[in-house]
């Protein structure tokens, strides 16, 4: 890259939804009494804790970028470049805007941010929200139907998307071999990160694996498609949460600006950005669109997937983390469930995946969990994760984002510093 990019400081709120116990839903003892966080209050938080942790002069900020999927339809607010402008005084009249790519949005608003740097910035605000339980999970299943191609892939459930990757896990397991207790080790090792990290959504929630292995009562099929029904359960999928996240990126002048040594902060060696088709299904067996990014993202950044030392990957589905492991370099194709048997990818394993829980267990505020990964990352690598930080501070690391059914990737390279 022509001039080199920063992450300065970054800040994820809690995520939070049906299952937190801070949740404020009709069954809480606390409903009527206060209320869930506003879209406005998460992005006040992030922002505000992004720039506390470095005392951050928010004047400083050039330009600032919101990744943001729908909330016109859940919260019933566009605009939210003029929404970030207005969580702080300093932000005024700053050049803000949003960006939408489905579940990429907050891997396009980072890469927004770079090229901004790039291009002449020296300090860039970066941030991402959703605020999606504003809405039963039906009404909600057909607002997130809008990353799909909602006139071809709509009817195939009420749930679209779990749907789409219903038939994803079915072609998967049948071609490799792979069984169910194989895709239950994704589950339970994200429950088991979340457990660790006190802003997961499914902190208080335990997921062992004979109940991520077979349907029940406690972890049923819920697809309306009976074809499709056997291959998903509620274990398989990403949260529906609230939240918002927010990062501190800078040129080595704005480092300076900030006054930030660079020991203190992770670079971002490259990034992928790929695009397909909305129109057209590929192979359902592999994320081509996703391995294309992964390709330019190594290309960019002059890194191997064997150099990864810890990964932020898009588990929206228990699946698609599998998939994203093989589109990533890190498993030949079929070969992924291997590394979840032999706790490759635990925390203490060789090769660390989604350390606090990914979308399955951290949550997955649309928006925001491009930002998230991202944060993530650089907290890993400053050891800053507390009770689910990795063994050996990681010096290579890699997020991998993705919108819609792998029609949207974003996949960037981080080095540490320290």
């Amino acid at each position: 890259m022509s001039r080199r990019v920063f992450i300065a400081s970054g800040a994820n709120t809690t995520f939070i939804g049906k299952g937190h116990p801070d949740f404020i839903w009709k069954k809480h003892p606390d409903f009527g009494k206060r209320e869930n966080p506003t879209l406005r209050e998460l992005l006040t938080e992030a922002v505000n804790a992004a720039a506390a942790a470095i005392n951050a002069d928010l004047s400083l900020v050039d330009r600032g970028y919101i990744g943001n999927f729908v909330a016109e339809l859940f919260v019933n607010q566009g605009h939210l470049g003029a929404a970030l402008a207005g969580v702080h005084p300093a932000l005024a009249h700053k050049p803000t805007m949003r960006v939408e790519g489905a579940c990429a949005s907050g891997g396009l608003a980072m890469i927004c941010g770079v090229d901004a740097l790039r291009a002449g910035s020296d300090v860039v605000l970066v941030t991402g929200v959703e605020v999606q339980t504003t809405q039963s999970a039906r009404v909600g299943g057909d607002y997130l139907a809008r990353a799909a191609d909602y006139e071809r892939q709509r009817p195939l459930d009420d749930f679209t998307f779990p749907a789409l990757f219903a038939r994803r896990m079915r072609a998967y397991r049948e071609a490799y071999g792979v069984s169910e207790a194989d895709i239950g080790l994704a589950a339970v090792k994200a429950y088991k990160n979340a457990n660790k990290n006190p802003k997961a959504h499914m902190v208080a929630r335990q997921m062992s694996l004979a109940e991520a292995s077979a349907a029940s009562d406690f972890n049923p099929n819920f697809l309306g498609n009976a074809e499709l029904a056997p291959y998903l359960k509620v274990s398989d999928c990403s949260q529906v949460s609230d939240g918002a996240s927010a990062m501190i990126l800078a040129s080595e002048e704005g480092l300076k600006k900030l006054g930030v040594r660079l020991e203190d902060s992770v670079e971002i060696l490259g990034f992928g950005h790929s695009t397909d088709s909305l129109y057209v299904d590929g192979d359902l067996t592999v994320f081509n669109n996703t391995a294309d990014a992964a390709r330019k993202a190594y290309a960019a950044a002059g890194v191997r997937p064997e150099d990864v030392q810890v990964a932020e990957v898009h588990d929206c589905f228990t699946v698609a983390e599998l998939l994203m492991v093989e589109a990533l370099g890190f498993a030949e194709r079929g070969g992924a469930a291997a590394l979840y048997r032999d706790g490759v990818v635990d925390i203490d394993g060789r090769l660390p995946v989604n350390t606090g829980g990914g979308l399955v267990g951290f949550g997955h505020p649309v928006g925001a969990t491009g930002v998230k990964q991202a944060v993530e990352i650089f907290r890993q690598m400053r050891g800053q994760c507390g009770a689910y930080q990795v063994p050996s501070a990681p010096r290579i690391g890699l997020s991998a984002n993705m919108g819609g059914d792998d029609k949207t990737s974003v996949v960037t390279l981080y080095k540490s510093l320290a």
